[in-house]
C-alpha cells in the first residue's frame, strides 16, 4: 500500500484514520447484542467526559453525518414557538439557518463577513433589542474559512440573557477546549469522523439533562427525536433503529487513542503544530492565508488562490493528489481560495510532507506567480 495508493487527507472530514481505527472495524457486531450496548454505553460516557459535562449532561448519539445531528439537536431543543438567533460568518451558519427554514422553527441572523469572527458584544445587543429570542445557535469553527468564533464569551451572553446555547462543535469537539463547567450551554453537537479521529456515519449531540428532560414532542421528525433517542437509550442501553455498528466501534476505539494521546490537550497541541508547519510552508512558498493568525483556528487553512494564469484548481488539486494528499475546494463565494486541513492521523511529517508537494506541484504546472488574485 502506497500513499499514493492511499493519499493522506488534508480536509475537514473525513479524516485519515489509524491502523488500529481501521482494524475496528474488522468484526460485524448484532445491534441488539449485550458487548454491542455496552460499547454505545462507554463511548456516550467518554462523549460527556471530553467535555466536563458529568452529571449535567447527556449524550445522544444518531446515525448520520454531523448535518443531521445539528438538525436533530435544533428540532429536539428548540421547541415549535422558539425563535433561534443564527451569527453567521460562513457556509455551515448559513445551513443552521437553512435547517430552521426547513424544520419550522423561527430564526434570525446576525451577518459578517466571512473574515469576521461574531462579536459577543453584538449577539448582546441583539438580544436585548429583541426579547423574543429563546435560543443561539453557533458555529464554533466555521471551517468554510478556518475561523473560530469566541464560544466562552458568547455562551456567557446567552446565559445572561436566559437564552439556550446551541454549540456546532463539528470541527473542533476534541481539539480545542469545550467546558460545560465555564460556559453554560444546552446543547454541543459532534461528529465521528473529525477531531476524535473516527470514521463518519455517526453524529451526536450532549444536551444538559435539565434541558433535555423538558424536549418531549418538540421533535418535527421521529427519527430525528434526541428525546425519544435518549428515553430508549436509558430503558433498554440500545438504538432505536439500526446503528452504524462499524463506524461505533471505529469511534471506541478512536477515543482509546485519543485519551491515550493525551486526550484534548493534546490532540489539540497536535493539530496547533500542524497548523503552524502549514502556514508557515505555504507563506515561504508565497500563498496568503485568507484569514489573519488572531481568528485562525487550528483546523483548517483557507489560501487565495494564485494569479497566475496556469493555475487551474482541478489539476492543482489532482497534482497533489498524485503525490498523496487530498487538498479541498475553497467554500468562499467573492474569492478563489482552495483548504487545506491540519486534522487526522498522518504522523509528525505529514504536514512538511504536504507543504513539499504542493511546491512540486506548483514546478509541475509552471506556476511563477503565487501571489493571490484581485
Amino acid at each position: 500500500m502506497t500513499q499514493r495508493e492511499h493519499p493522506i487527507l488534508l480536509t475537514p472530514g473525513p479524516l485519515t484514520t489509524s491502523r488500529r481505527t481501521k482494524e475496528a472495524m474488522l468484526r460485524d457486531w448484532g445491534s441488539w447484542d449485550a458487548d454491542f450496548n455496552r460499547i454505545t454505553t462507554r463511548i456516550r460516557d467518554r462523549l460527556v467526559k471530553v467535555m466536563h459535562g458529568e452529571g449535567t449532561h447527556e449524550c445522544v448519539p444518531l446515525q448520520g453525518s454531523g448535518t443531521f445531528a445539528v438538525e436533530a439537536a435544533i428540532g429536539t431543543v428548540v421547541p415549535k414557538d422558539g425563535h433561534v438567533l443564527v451569527p453567521v460568518n460562513g457556509a455551515y451558519c448559513q445551513r443552521i439557518a437553512k435547517i430552521c427554514k426547513v424544520i419550522g422553527r423561527r430564526f434570525s441572523t446576525l451577518d459578517y463577513a466571512e473574515s469576521a469572527q461574531v462579536r459577543a458584544e453584538d449577539i448582546d445587543l441583539k438580544l436585548r433589542q429583541d426579547p423574543s429570542v429563546t435560543h443561539v445557535a453557533l458555529v464554533h469553527c466555521e471551517t468554510g474559512t478556518g475561523i473560530l468564533n469566541p464560544l466562552a464569551e458568547i455562551a456567557q451572553v446567552a446565559a445572561r440573557h436566559g437564552n439556550g446555547l446551541i454549540v456546532d462543535a463539528m470541527s473542533t469537539f476534541g481539539a480545542i477546549e469545550i467546558d460545560a463547567r465555564a460556559a453554560p450551554m444546552d446543547a454541543v453537537i459532534g461528529a465521528s469522523g473529525k477531531c476524535l479521529e473516527g470514521v463518519p456515519g455517526m453524529g451526536f449531540v450532549l444536551i444538559r439533562r435539565a434541558v433535555l428532560e423538558k424536549c418531549e414532542g418538540n421533535a418535527h421528525s421521529l427519527a430525528m427525536d434526541l428525546y425519544d433517542q435518549w428515553v430508549y437509550m436509558a430503558n433498554t442501553t440500545q438504538w432505536r433503529f439500526t446503528p452504524p455498528t462499524h463506524v461505533v466501534a471505529a469511534l471506541d476505539e478512536a477515543i482509546r487513542q485519543f485519551e491515550e494521546e493525551g486526550g484534548q490537550p493534546a490532540r489539540g497541541a497536535r493539530y496547533a503544530k500542524n497548523c503552524e508547519q502549514l502556514i508557515s510552508g505555504m507563506q515561504a512558498l508565497g500563498f496568503t492565508p485568507f484569514l489573519s493568525r488572531a481568528v485562525q483556528a487550528p483546523i483548517i487553512v483557507t489560501f487565495l488562490a494564485p494569479a497566475d494564469p496556469t493555475y487551474q484548481f482541478k489539476r492543482f488539486y489532482q497534482e497533489v493528489k498524485n503525490r498523496g494528499y487530498i487538498l479541498y475546494p475553497g467554500k468562499l463565494t467573492q474569492v478563489e481560495t482552495f483548504r487545506v486541513g491540519c486534522m487526522g492521523h498522518f504522523g509528525p511529517d505529514g504536514m512538511n510532507g504536504a507543504v513539499a508537494a504542493i511546491a512540486d506541484t506548483i514546478k509541475a504546472m509552471g506556476i511563477k506567480r503565487i501571489g493571490a488574485a484581485a
